[in-house]
């Protein structure tokens, strides 16, 4: 698995990808702001209230007149209160919707951007690490719109107001005020700086742990039949072990943090009384304005000792939302160029010109290789594993871009469509066909969106899927399990053939379509090919020779290069060819007589033997002809 260079993603391009999603909900967004605005500036009032109060009580002289005053006083804070109930529930509601839908928006628009990257990045990915982190992009913003909607706004308007109230009493008090809460939110910040990178590798780690995970759980299967229970256990443990590892020591930090936190509350505390009991014997401050300060002092260390956990959460919505950022801004590595146009096809004749590939730089798969398929030819790709047939399928539908020459379809450069439209064009039956946890019909109708009924049923009538469909519980309405596990492989080799006749392209390749078959299935299932192959332009890889025996043309090719092409009958006459070689060790070569046998076995010593019954060194046919390695079996 090669690592993928993600871009450097900064904090304005997570807040970009997350305003994305949210101007569409920007009203929605002011009236929630403006509610929990409202409130906190309530809440400021209230303890105003409260001073009045209990001066009003100490300067008492007439208890009835005071009583009277005291019932106004309680009344303007049950108002305010009330107020405050409002506009809490106002956010609330209004809170709940909003979140809700954006989150939805927001794993849309990840899924919307993921699902068309290349075959390349998700070979290079996890599956369940791709999952969670389109699952952690809308929670990283569910945390942070919560975060500073509901603590840092409020936060900030409690230090306002505080700082507003308190000047106009005691400027001194105010002062103090104000320089401790910006030590506090100072030592908050470095500090948090500090923990990102921790909380960045606990993120990573989770990551890596899921991945592995759903990897493992994915191949239970392989675990069970080569008993790798033990070594998938040890393997599983050195991973939750390396994320137990970051974990706590994130936690520790964290303890760290708020054990200064604590401190520094303590300290404002003693200050504040200390300078207020100075002021009060010197007749500067009043009982009221004790209970304003506690009201105030409360409030304010409630809200900082909040926003620990608020910085933390900060950061942490920023590391789960960099994983899915970083992929959201990791250009395709194929995509439409600027003026691709829509592939017109009206023949279905195919050109490889001069065409060169590889994964890596230094090893090429195809060398130089040039074919031409004339409209409505069927053409076979043969040779042995490695040989390139599997490249040149998906060169011919971009899963990979050409490291030189060039592919025309009706004298269309492929580079130059739209990818859409090309594959629109070209009917696919893999050798290894995965479904979706869904219905048989909608599994099928996945050649043609648009298809009713009565098409999805021909197509399955014409695979021959209606004769295990029938036996179904719920017949074409059945789901299949993940990856079509409930159906055996040739179940689900037939409903991918009838998932491309459905989709009856001018285009189709058949790669080992009756692979999974056994014999009487192949049969039914090859004359529905025949049907399907009529009037298209067919491009068949094969294994078995067998077949392909009435292709019109067969294309052999060795190490990414065409070293023969004819038909079966005309390639079959080379004695010393590749393909002669590959029928002879296959079907071929079993039914013809002794003498014939003993000469084919002459000329074919062992592949790991020399004519001295040495070893080869590369384990390779030392008497295979020459330029041809030894064939698949």
């Amino acid at each position: 698995m090669e690592k993928i260079q993600y871009p450097h993603i900064r904090l304005k391009d997570i807040l970009r990808a997350f305003w994305k999603g949210a101007h569409r909900y920007k009203w929605r967004l002011c009236l929630l702001v403006s509610s929990v605005g409202v409130v906190g500036i309530v809440e400021i009032i209230v303890p105003l209230f409260y001073k009045r109060f209990f001066d009003v009580i100490i300067a008492a002289t007439d208890k009835a007149k005071t009583a009277q005053i005291l019932i106004e006083i309680i009344v303007y804070i049950l108002g305010l209160n009330l107020l405050i109930w409002l506009f809490y529930r106002i956010a609330t509601f209004v809170d709940n919707r909003f979140l809700t839908d954006m989150a939805a928006v927001l794993r849309q628009n990840a899924f919307d951007y993921l699902i068309h990257h290349s075959s390349s990045f998700f070979n290079n990915n996890f599956t369940g690490s791709l999952v969670q982190r389109v699952n952690r992009f809308a929670r990283a913003f569910d945390r942070l719109a919560d975060k500073i909607i509901w603590q840092v706004i409020p936060l900030l308007l409690k230090i306002l107001g505080v700082g507003i109230v308190l000047y106009f009493y005691k400027p001194m008090m105010a002062l103090i005020m104000l320089c401790w809460t910006l030590l506090f939110l100072f030592f908050n910040y470095l500090v948090s700086m500090w923990k990102l990178t921790y909380d960045i590798r606990v993120s990573e780690a989770d990551s890596k742990t899921t991945g592995i995970l759903a990897d493992t759980i994915t191949n239970h299967s392989a675990v069970q039949f080569f008993t790798g229970a033990m070594y998938e256990s040890r393997n599983f443990r050195k991973v939750t072990e390396h994320q137990a590892r970051a974990h706590k020591l994130s936690l520790d930090i964290s303890a760290l943090v708020e054990a200064g936190q604590a401190f520094l509350i303590f300290l404002i505390e003693f200050f504040v009384f200390y300078i207020t009991v100075g002021a009060w014997q010197a007749d500067a401050a009043t009982i009221g304005f004790f209970v304003l300060m506690q009201a105030y002092i409360l409030g304010l260390t409630h809200r900082l000792w909040e926003f620990s956990r608020v910085v933390r959460d900060l950061y942490e919505s920023y590391a789960d939302a960099k994983e899915m950022v970083e992929i959201m801004h990791l250009p395709y590595e194929i995509q439409d160029t600027p003026m691709a146009k829509p592939l017109q096809v009206k023949n279905g004749k195919i050109e490889f010109r001069s065409v060169s590939f590889g994964f890596q730089k230094a090893r090429e798969v195809l060398h130089d290789l040039s074919i031409n398929i004339a409209p409505g030819e069927k053409v076979a790709l043969v040779g042995p594993s490695g040989a390139g047939k599997s490249t040149i399928i998906k060169l011919l539908l971009r899963a990979h871009e050409l490291t030189k020459g060039q592919i025309f379809i009706d004298g269309q450069d492929i580079a130059s469509v739209t990818l859409e439209s090309l594959r629109q064009n070209i009917g696919l039956v893999p050798q290894d066909t995965l479904l979706f946890h869904r219905t048989l019909k909608e599994n099928i109708r996945y050649g043609r969106m648009e298809a009713v009924n009565e098409e999805v049923w021909r197509a399955a009538c014409l695979s021959h899927s209606d004769e295990f469909i029938k036996d179904l519980s719920y017949g074409i309405e059945t789901y299949v399990g993940e990856r079509g596990i409930k159906l055996s492989g040739g179940e689900r080799q037939r409903v991918s053939i009838a998932r491309a006749i459905l989709k009856n392209s001018p285009i189709l390749v058949l790669d080992e379509a009756t692979s999974s078959l056994d014999s009487r299935s192949e049969m039914l299932i090859q004359d529905a090919l025949d049907t399907l192959m009529r009037g298209k332009t067919v491009i068949v890889i094969a294994h078995r020779l067998s077949t392909i025996k009435k292709m019109d043309r067969i294309v052999v090719l060795e190490k990414g290069r065409v070293v023969e092409t004819g038909t079966h009958d005309e390639l079959l006459a080379k004695e010393m060819g590749l393909y002669n070689v590959l029928w002879t060790l296959q079907a071929g070569g079993f039914i013809r007589d002794g003498a014939q046998m003993e000469d084919i076995s002459e000329t074919m010593e062992s592949p790991l033997q020399d004519e001295n019954g040495n070893v080869s060194a590369e384990g390779e046919n030392v008497n295979t002809p020459k330029g041809h390695s030894a064939p698949e079996v």
